[in-house]
């Protein structure tokens, strides 16, 4: 049974910088945001960190990026820029969630961009995964899953002119 996780956040810059950068090299914009290296061209060996129980956990990952297209959108009124996204722990993969996500990045004023992450995982291990899933493991991926694209738009404002 896939679980839906949803996140969003905005970066104070225009949208065509935004896209720009995104659609220039996306891959290098999530390693530089999670400040870790990959040398494959659209892989990101990244860590997810986040707080649980007072407790910091950090797993590593590898991002895939699968997809970039820029759409106009009619419900919004405006270019939407899509990336298509997965990833899974670097180390044991079968003992964690696979992600899938696509992150939506849009203009919500001349000035502000939105960046908007909607993903889905599927717990690991069957009946026991479920179980650990529903005790802890969905906190986990909400927190990973938001702290990631903390850490892509924080990284964004920082470093777009």
């Amino acid at each position: 049974m896939s679980h839906q996780l949803h996140t969003y956040d905005y970066v104070n810059h225009p949208y065509a910088k935004v896209h720009e950068v995104l659609a220039r090299d996306a891959a290098a914009v999530f390693r530089a945001a999670t400040k870790a290296a990959s040398s494959r061209a659209h892989e990101v060996a990244a860590a997810l960190r986040i707080q649980v129980a007072g407790l910091e956990i950090q797993k590593d990952i590898v991002i895939e990026q699968k997809s970039i297209e820029q759409r106009q959108s009619a419900a919004l009124g405006t270019l939407v820029t899509h990336i298509g996204l997965q990833w899974e722990a670097a180390k044991s993969p079968r003992l964690f969630p696979l992600m899938r996500a696509e992150l939506k990045v849009y203009a919500l004023t001349a000035t502000e961009t939105q960046l908007d992450l909607d993903g889905q995982y599927d717990p690991p291990l069957g009946p026991l995964g479920k179980v650990v899933d529903a005790i802890l493991g969905h906190r986990i991926a909400e927190a990973s899953v938001r702290q990631f694209l903390v850490d892509v738009a924080d990284y964004l404002r920082r470093t777009l002119p």
